[in-house]
């Protein structure tokens, strides 16, 4: 499986910290390595991953593709996010 970062999560990733930075690239690999993993509530089409006590990493996999929608720093930014669901 092969991890495709689309331009906002881009984006997110850039305005993070390295160490947090590390903590998403970590948790990448481990997700290519093992996916799927946990679905979003209410059917909605993505998978959530909780990458620190707070921070989360929403994705999709569609064949042999992970595709990364969304890196989170905070469960704040999540939950706005989630709301425009």
């Amino acid at each position: 499986m092969e991890a495709i970062i689309l331009d906002a999560a881009q984006e997110d990733i850039d305005r993070m910290d390295p160490t947090l930075r590390n903590f998403f690239a970590a948790h990448v690999r481990k997700i290519v390595a093992m996916p799927p993993r946990k679905h979003l509530r209410h059917g909605k089409p993505h998978f959530v991953e909780k990458v620190t006590k707070s921070a989360r990493l929403v994705y999709d996999i569609s064949g042999d593709y992970l595709h990364v929608i969304h890196c989170f720093a905070t469960h704040k930014e999540y939950e706005d996010w989630y709301r425009q669901l």
